[in-house]
């Protein structure tokens, strides 16, 4: 199937599937369980690749958005097992799901692609005490730039 889904956090800790096309080789994780994806990881595929680099296994997302799962700007939803583990060593983790996550943010505008739990909470600790439409249409812009650019999985991109 070219379509996936994936448990993810919602507001208030709601469990929710996160569609996406698929860009690894199917059961990717029955060996190494939930791991972020580095840029050269080998499970992804050639038209993952592709895929990944513009952002676009994102698109049936949209599927969430009409559901009402996430909103567009908002912290990047996380995987609850993942999200165990990253509370456990970085304070004030769960406080991202204090606000409906999104589908995209700060962290995926400002950050690198494999930005990791520490940076991402202080991104999302950005957007949440910044939150505002203006704020939310500036990072849409921005993320429609950063997607035709390319550069999704760019090395560093800095806070303005």
């Amino acid at each position: 199937s070219i379509l996936y889904t994936q448990t993810r956090l919602g507001k208030g800790g709601r469990i929710f599937k996160l569609y996406k096309f698929r860009s690894m080789i199917e059961n990717a994780e029955e060996l190494t369980g939930a791991v972020w994806a580095l840029g050269d990881d080998p499970r992804i595929t050639r038209v993952g690749r592709f895929l990944r680099a513009r952002a676009l296994d994102e698109l049936p997302q949209v599927i969430n958005l009409w559901k009402g799962d996430i909103s567009l700007v908002g912290p990047r939803p996380e995987r609850p097992q993942l999200a165990e583990e990253i509370i456990k060593t970085v304070p004030r983790f769960d406080e991202r799901t204090r606000v409906r996550p999104g589908l995209t943010g700060v962290g995926q505008v400002y950050g690198k692609y494999a930005t990791g739990p520490r940076d991402k909470i202080r991104y999302d600790r950005i957007y949440m005490t910044r939150m505002s439409p203006l704020l939310d249409v500036k990072l849409l812009f921005l993320s429609v730039w950063v997607t035709l650019s390319g550069k999704w999985q760019a090395e560093d991109k800095n806070v303005g």
